[in-house]
């Protein structure tokens, strides 16, 4: 399991060694045709900065070498908004006096189809909070086998499951799942998640185990930006996703490092602020030290910067998402989880996209492809 290589690793010699990186390492890591984590620690720190234009550049080449010019667009449906945690940046956290929203199959069934409205999508993530007691494995599969009618590529961010789990889940057409470490920090994790099944650290880490165990076919991983030193947690990421790759090679995988934004009702604050400059700078550095990997951003990032980097390095988009439950059809007025910056409809995306050279795909993935047999 991963908790045991990452207690390998040291928080405070990662973080000591990636602010010692010098232009050296950084030209050496840019002339490096496969990098290494140390090659990506120097390619994300400060020494690095001033050779953002190269580092846009081999992005750019190897993103198109791999995946062409083309977005992988996916959409979020919230369905229940219920939690038992206690997350300390979340609005859904467990002591937020807000009404509670479980949507029954007929509500789900209203909100695949108010989807399908908006554009041709085919790739749907399904989300929920936190509570295993009210919305889970029974509800989520029900929820799957409904969307079978309408979408082809199914995914879950949901809670952290079992393995034997995952692979039911895959009985009724689950072909990816999502999860956010949130921080890699162990020392400092139960500040964020202080009560609830989040606040155990190894078993969120080792959920990724769980799915390469059961086969999961896609595999998204994701830091959130703003709680501890961003740089330091995505070495950590890069460490995770090397260990992941060489056991469960068979499996696709993405990241995702969405920035938390200040808020404006005095709730929590962001311990770290990353700028458009260090963003831009990250995702460059994953492209170079991974060729292969999907590389995705929200709409919590704003659309002049979306377009920017869906030239650069980021393959996978989603578009028009509402982060509340039922935000399509039923309770449009929700609270919201977090509030989304690029507002565009999906058609609207799409034109953009288009309008930058790049071809935006809604259906990259189809169940028949999993029960696909090579002639003997």
């Amino acid at each position: 399991m991963f908790s045991e290589e990452l207690e390998k690793i040291d928080w405070e010699k990662i973080t000591k060694a990636i602010y010692s990186k010098t232009e050296h390492d950084v030209l050496r890591a840019l002339g490096k045709e496969h990098c290494d984590v140390d090659d990506f620690m120097a390619l994300i720190s400060p020494a690095a900065a001033k050779y953002l234009e190269p580092m846009a550049q081999l992005s750019k080449r190897y993103t198109e070498e791999r995946f062409g010019k083309t977005i992988s667009m996916f959409i979020p449906l919230y369905i229940t908004n219920s939690c038992t945690n206690s997350c300390v940046y979340c609005g859904f956290h467990i002591s937020n006096p807000m009404a509670r929203t479980i949507l029954t199959p007929e509500q789900i069934e209203d909100e695949y189809k108010a989807i399908k409205r908006l554009g041709p999508f085919e790739n749907l993530l399904l989300v929920t909070g936190e509570n295993p007691a009210k919305a889970g494995v029974p509800y989520l599969a029900k929820a799957l086998d409904i969307a079978k009618k309408y979408f082809s590529n199914l995914k879950i961010e949901v809670m952290p499951l079992k393995a034997e789990e995952y692979a039911e889940l895959k009985e009724h057409g689950l072909n990816g799942v999502i999860c956010f470490q949130e921080t890699y920090n162990k020392a400092r994790y139960n500040i964020y998640h202080p009560r609830g099944m989040k606040s155990k650290f190894e078993w969120r880490v080792n959920s990724f185990d769980r799915m390469g165990q059961a086969g999961v076919h896609s595999i998204g991983m994701g830091v959130l930006i703003g709680l501890e030193e961003w740089r330091t947690d995505v070495t950590m990421m890069a460490y995770h996703l090397r260990y992941l790759q060489k056991k469960y090679w068979k499996t696709k995988y993405s990241v995702n490092f969405p920035r938390m934004r200040p808020a404006e009702n005095g709730g929590f604050q962001p311990n770290v602020i990353m700028n458009d400059r260090e963003l831009a700078q990250l995702t460059f550095a994953m492209r170079i030290f991974d060729h292969d990997v999907d590389i995705s951003y929200s709409t919590r990032e704003p659309a002049q910067i979306r377009d920017n980097m869906a030239r650069l390095g980021v393959t996978t988009m989603s578009a028009e998402s509402k982060t509340e439950p039922g935000g399509y059809y039923t309770y449009p007025q929700a609270l919201e989880q977090f509030h989304v910056s690029d507002e565009r409809t999906a058609m609207e995306v799409e034109n953009a996209l288009k309008s930058l050279g790049r071809e935006p795909v809604w259906k990259d993935w189809d169940v028949s492809f999993d029960k696909f047999t090579p002639m003997q």
